[in-house]
């Protein structure tokens, strides 16, 4: 086994799971290579002075906390639920999910107060008792290390806390939603004592600027597009770009060529305005990293 460089950085991530194949990805778009195998345990950058370290996720904010790591990508849950004493540097904007609280359908349980004095079988002990303890709800906590879902039906609870990405697991089970505690998404958190060492701090604060650039790029469209030049100052209006659109001259007289960047979340009301407006040939293309 490679002895790791303690003048490197080390970056700990699930090593099967959940966020596993996100965050593989998310580091190779920022430009990090490095190899992957199932029963690898860390990974050296070859462009960066960057070990990755594979690890159970509910071992990496210990991990960060010990300073065994100086950084580590993980659930936000977990943080909710350890409380370890980490820095939350960046929300990620991959592995949705949210910790939801759920009932049999066939359950004449309506509302989280119907649970007084009633059995809550979950994972998530700290969170669940924090949850109850605020609502002023008492309930029995049944801990339990694996799957939750089959417990209403085993007879060992009337409820269930789990964490859900999708809803289908609950929907395959019979169970039903009734209130959620909070959202979830991965998170870049990283050891106190890290993000002041000079040397340190630099790599890492080079490493989030590329972070970054991914998580701005996803929020944006880039689109090509012909105009009739006398439509200009409502392309101008519509289209801000950046800062403006870049207007190019084209061949034909009374025709320009338009690029821009558009926000995700207004997009397709954009192209029907643009539609409207006259524009032809729309070309749209995905932005793969923005600077700002």
């Amino acid at each position: 086994m490679s002895k790791l460089n303690n003048s490197n950085i080390k970056l700990a991530v699930q090593k099967s799971g959940r966020l596993t194949e996100e965050t593989l990805k998310f580091l190779k778009l920022a430009g990090l290579e490095f190899e992957t195998y199932k029963k690898r345990l860390f990974s050296f950058c070859r462009n960066y002075p960057l070990e990755i370290v594979y690890a159970r996720d509910d071992d990496i904010p210990y991990y960060v906390t010990r300073g065994s790591v100086d950084l580590g990508i993980v659930g936000q849950n977990l943080l909710y639920e350890q409380k370890r004493k980490t820095k939350k540097l960046l929300d990620l904007s991959f592995g949705f999910c949210s910790l939801l609280v759920a009932v049999p359908k066939e359950s004449k349980i309506r509302k989280v107060e119907d649970l007084q004095g009633l059995n809550i079988a979950t994972s998530y002990s700290n969170s669940t008792n924090k949850f109850f303890k605020k609502r002023k709800i008492k309930v029995n906590l049944v801990e339990i290390s694996g799957s939750v879902e089959a417990t209403p039906a085993l007879g060992i609870s009337q409820a269930i806390v789990d964490l859900v990405s999708t809803g289908s697991t609950l929907a395959l089970n019979d169970l039903r939603i009734l209130e959620k505690i909070y959202d979830s998404q991965a998170v870049l958190i990283a050891n106190p004592k890290s993000t002041k060492n000079l040397k340190k701090k630099k790599l890492i604060n080079q490493l989030i600027t590329r972070f970054k650039g991914i998580l701005a790029a996803k929020e944006f469209k880039y689109i090509m597009l012909n105009a009739p030049e006398k439509i200009l100052p409502q392309l101008k209006k519509l289209l801000p770009g950046l800062k403006s659109p870049t207007i190019s001259p084209l061949g034909e007289k009374g025709w320009i060529s338009v690029q821009a960047v558009v926000e995700e979340g207004v997009f397709w009301e954009t192209i029907e305005k643009l539609k409207k407006l006259g524009t032809q040939g729309i070309l749209v293309l995905p932005v793969e990293k923005m600077i700002l």
